[in-house]
């Protein structure tokens, strides 16, 4: 691999190349719970830690947030006032004892 460079002048900039970077994905999750105080997403992107990620209530009384992850698969949950809860449009489910609950959501980032 070089590393080669356009001169024009007296200026030098690089060739552009291709990344190695892996792109993201914007994902928006839902979480119906009108009675809810609080709700966050936790899972395998921010080390389940449930204050990484709150999650902002809508008028229709519906959770949201959007995150930008890389392509992949992922386990989460919600945290609906502290208390575990699986994704009904998850991408499947996983049986897997973790501190949090005995089942996990999943999706498929790509």
């Amino acid at each position: 691999m070089s590393n080669a460079a356009i001169t024009s002048g007296e200026r030098t900039r690089p060739v552009g190349r291709y990344s190695a970077r892996r792109p993201l994905h914007s994902v928006t999750f839902y979480c119906d719970a009108p009675q809810a105080r609080h709700v966050a997403l936790i899972g395998d992107f921010n080390q389940w830690n449930p204050t990484a990620h709150p999650m902002t209530r809508t008028p229709d009384g519906r959770w949201v947030i959007r995150l930008d992850l890389p392509h992949g698969h992922y386990r989460y949950l919600f945290l609906v006032d502290g208390k575990p809860q699986l994704d009904p449009r998850a991408h499947g489910t996983v049986r897997e004892s973790n501190e949090w609950h005995d089942a996990l959501s999943l999706i498929e980032v790509s």
